[in-house]
């Protein structure tokens, strides 16, 4: 067998990233993703397409922010391993399944395949979780109506609240932030994000309890995918009491207000307190993620 030949696409030859099938639906869930040519790489053995990979970033970034389309042909993990490892740019990995993947044994080795090429190439996984869509048709959530919810203008406020918020945190990226960097790490993390999303700052909203204490944060945003449950998060003395769903349904009827005909969202798994209240204001899981990150990643 001949060693793969590593391919970095252009314009003019981008159609060999359309050689592989795509047996787990990724061009589905990417129509409304904008990939740049230069940013597509293909594995060729004997001419033909064996691995692929897109890398991903917004239209003003000079470096892609992770990889979400890799596909590897049956029995080709190696080269797909070569394709991550060989890539001038390291950074994490994400693989969209079908919802239920593992219950349908094509689909779960068509996934197990590209974990086993991003474990060879040195990739450890860092967190699964569900992806979710709100549709009118669910009808809006009910607002319960026992916060008081506030734009406000100063970063500062935002980020000490993002402190508290991930000083006792289930979600994995914010997990690994804070190992990396400390508590700022992991609020700067997150403002530089939403600043990057291409949506209005003045959509960010805090939320006080009726005697005046601050309960949490949501954020509604814009990725480059559409409106999008941006963040949800309560303040640790004040969980107990359900303050995240009532933070998910007043995010969800912003993002209308403003014209979203649909509103994604996502969670860990393990995350179960959000999950269920996902479920509650009305958004079904549509596909599920799979995260992995390049192992020794530099703080």
């Amino acid at each position: 067998m001949t060693d793969p030949v590593i391919r970095t696409l252009s314009a003019s030859d981008a159609h060999l990233f359309d050689a592989l099938p795509d047996p787990l639906g990724a061009r589905e869930g990417h129509r409304r993703t904008r990939f740049r040519p230069d940013w597509k790489r293909v594995a060729l053995r004997d001419g033909e397409v064996v691995a692929r990979g897109a890398w991903w970033g917004g239209p003003d970034d000079s470096e892609p922010v992770n990889i979400n389309w890799f596909d590897v042909a049956e029995g080709e993990e190696e080269a797909g391993a070569e394709l991550l490892r060989s890539a001038p740019w390291q950074v994490e990995l994400e693989i969209n399944l079908p919802g239920g993947w593992r219950d349908e044994p094509g689909l779960r080795a068509g996934a197990e395949a590209r974990f086993a090429a991003a474990r060879a190439a040195g990739y450890e996984l860092l967190v699964e979780r569900f992806l979710y869509r709100w549709t009118p048709e669910r009808g809006l959530p009910e607002r319960p109506g026992r916060l008081r919810f506030s734009a406000e203008p100063d970063d500062a406020v935002f980020f000490d609240a993002l402190r508290r918020i991930h000083s006792a945190t289930l979600d994995a990226h914010a997990l690994r932030a804070v190992e990396e960097g400390g508590l700022d790490r992991a609020a700067q993390e997150e403002l530089d994000f939403f600043h990057w999303c291409p949506s209005p700052r003045e959509w960010w909203r805090t939320a006080y309890t009726p005697e005046g204490d601050l309960a949490g944060i949501h954020i509604p945003a814009h990725n480059p995918s559409g409106p999008t449950i941006g963040f949800i998060g309560v303040v640790p003395e004040q969980r107990g009491r359900g303050y995240a769903y009532d933070l998910l349904a007043e995010c969800t009827h912003l993002l209308v207000e403003q014209g979203a005909e649909f509103v994604g969202g996502a969670t860990d798994q393990a995350n179960f307190p959000m999950a269920a209240n996902f479920a509650k204001a009305g958004f079904p899981v549509i596909r599920e993620r799979v995260n992995f990150h390049p192992a020794g990643r530099m703080a």
